[in-house]
């Protein structure tokens, strides 16, 4: 009788349900950023080729990551791309930005809802992604005021910390109290609709493209 192969080991280097980083080669990684640049400066194989000096071949075997062109044929490229050759290098060297905020140490911020009470600090920044991420600690003081009209482009998490709230998201409310966690679209109207039990402490997290 023929056993079934068992189940393979889960993947644990995500962290997540989100796809594992590909790191690329040097040459892969050359070969995507003089891509990339050609199609913005909106050229051709041939074009970029012929004001680089260099053959339409090779070019295409540099842009597939199939060969490792020489520092001279990159200051080539660079120069017939108007770019200084560190920005062919810039996917091999990506950022992985941390941002660390000590208790207490946010930034306030001045946002939509800071003139009735509600009380924003920053908690973190990074600037290398292409989604921005924006994490408030946001604090309904006793003299607050409900407010629904919130609306931005992006998803957005509310994690309760303390008191107690009814949450208006398009047209439901949900009652929210600590360790209540929301998750939605943040293109419809939103906002604390009842304020319950006061001071209110949540964490609200913000994710929209660059």
């Amino acid at each position: 009788m023929e056993r079934s192969a068992p189940p393979s080991a889960p993947d644990l280097t995500t962290g997540s349900g989100a796809p594992a980083i590909v790191e690329r080669p040097l040459e892969q990684a050359l070969g995507h950023e003089i891509r990339q640049l050609r199609r913005r400066h909106d050229m051709t194989v041939n074009e970029l080729a012929t004001a680089a000096g260099i053959s339409s071949g090779m070019l295409s075997k540099i842009e597939n990551g199939q060969i490792s062109p020489s520092l001279a044929t990159l200051q080539m490229l660079a120069v017939a791309l108007s770019v200084p050759i560190t920005a062919l290098f810039s996917s091999f060297e990506e950022r992985r930005d941390c941002s660390f905020v000590k208790a207490g140490q946010g930034v306030p911020i001045e946002r939509r809802g800071t003139k009735i009470g509600h009380l924003y600090e920053l908690l973190g920044h990074v600037s290398s992604s292409d989604v921005i991420v924006e994490p408030y600690l946001i604090t309904l003081k006793e003299e607050a005021e409900a407010y629904v009209s919130f609306q931005h482009a992006g998803m957005e998490l509310i994690y309760m910390l303390s008191g107690e709230l009814i949450y208006r998201h398009g047209g439901k409310s949900y009652h929210m109290r600590q360790g209540d966690t929301l998750l939605f679209d943040a293109g419809a109207l939103h906002g604390p609709e009842t304020l319950i039990e006061r001071p209110c402490n949540y964490l609200s997290i913000i994710m929209y493209q660059r």
